[in-house]
């Protein structure tokens, strides 16, 4: 396949793997609506939040027009697809969870490397694209998880959800710098997925403040210190205590002088 051919497959690829990313999210965003019991107007509120909710932020922060999701027919119903089937079927499963964690994986990096390079074009910087790449890619869960009730995941608690997502944004933004934006997509999915993939598998997670802070509790801290006291005491045990040499120098009964 030539170069030109394979320049003009690339943004449709990327466009299927978006329009998944959203179909799949609001298959995700219909879950959670089934495990709570909404109606079917809660399964397509939280499908669409949830789908499309991070793109939706990221364009109205940049200012830059209407949100995609709002031009694009596509997109709506794509996420109503999605809590479409969510309602009528039962999914769960161990080959559902596996798809469904790779899947999710290609499309974190997707909407990462989508809101960087977005943000990009406009030109700003290397920080405004990493930080509105992660929100492309972590606010519809966000959103999704306050909608419900509950702290969203990306908080903590959770296996490397957002730092993914800012690997994928570097990802992007180091090829993009290179002159090669279709790449740096590709890039950005792989770093993406591989990462996201590699950490659910190995459980890796980021230190939680509770796991490296000292806190001493009051009988604790008197432990500690008398623990120092004795140590202190042994070191000098070999020093005359006051008074013990001079009951030392004593004569004894019976003794000569």
């Amino acid at each position: 396949m030539a170069a030109a051919e394979i320049e003009s497959v690339l943004p449709e690829l990327f466009r299927g793997i978006d329009l998944a990313g959203v179909f799949l999210n609001g298959v995700l965003g219909g879950i959670i609506a089934r495990r709570r019991r909404f109606d079917a107007v809660g399964f397509a509120l939280l499908a669409i939040v949830s789908a499309l909710g991070g793109g939706m932020l990221r364009d109205t922060l940049l200012q830059a027009g209407t949100p995609v999701a709002l031009t694009d027919p596509y997109y709506l119903g794509t996420a109503l697809a999605g809590a479409a089937v969510a309602f009528v079927i039962r999914l769960d499963g161990t080959w559902w969870n596996r798809f469904f964690i790779l899947a999710d994986g290609m499309v974190l990096g997707c909407w990462a490397a989508t809101g960087a390079a977005k943000t990009l074009s406009l030109g700003l910087g290397v920080l405004p694209a990493v930080l509105l790449g992660v929100t492309t890619a972590v606010g519809g869960g966000m959103i999704r998880d306050v909608a419900v009730g509950q702290v969203p995941a990306v908080f903590g608690g959770n296996t490397l959800y957002a730092t993914s997502a800012i690997f994928a944004s570097g990802a992007l933004i180091a090829v993009d710098a290179a002159g090669e934006p279709e790449l740096g997509m590709l890039a950005a999915i792989v770093v993406g997925a591989g990462l996201s993939v590699l950490a659910r598998w190995r459980n890796w997670r980021l230190p939680e403040h509770g796991d490296w802070s000292l806190r001493l509790s009051p009988t604790q801290l008197r432990a500690l210190t008398r623990h120092r006291r004795e140590r202190g005491d042994d070191v000098h045990s070999l020093r005359p205590r006051r008074g013990e040499g001079r009951r030392r120098r004593r004569r004894m009964p019976g003794e000569p002088r």
